[in-house]
């Protein structure tokens, strides 16, 4: 799945301000309406193969949440 084909709910996108090139912590939505995450990697505990753990602060789910309506 391509970026392009995900819905952006936080950060601007535009390169400018703390996000940059759209390099920082994210939130996406995809077609069928799941999540993406894009955050730094965690290293809390070993996740189960085929998965990881990425932290994101909590102001961009707040923001995901304001975008969602929620």
């Amino acid at each position: 799945m391509a970026r392009e084909e995900l819905t952006r709910l936080t950060g601007t996108g535009d390169g400018t301000g703390e996000c940059g090139q759209g390099d920082c912590p994210n939130l996406y939505r995809t077609a069928s309406g799941s999540f993406i995450v894009q955050g730094q990697v965690s290293g809390a505990f070993t996740p189960p193969s085929g998965e990881g753990l990425v932290e994101i602060p909590e102001d961009v789910l707040r923001e995901a949440f304001r975008a969602l309506g929620w």
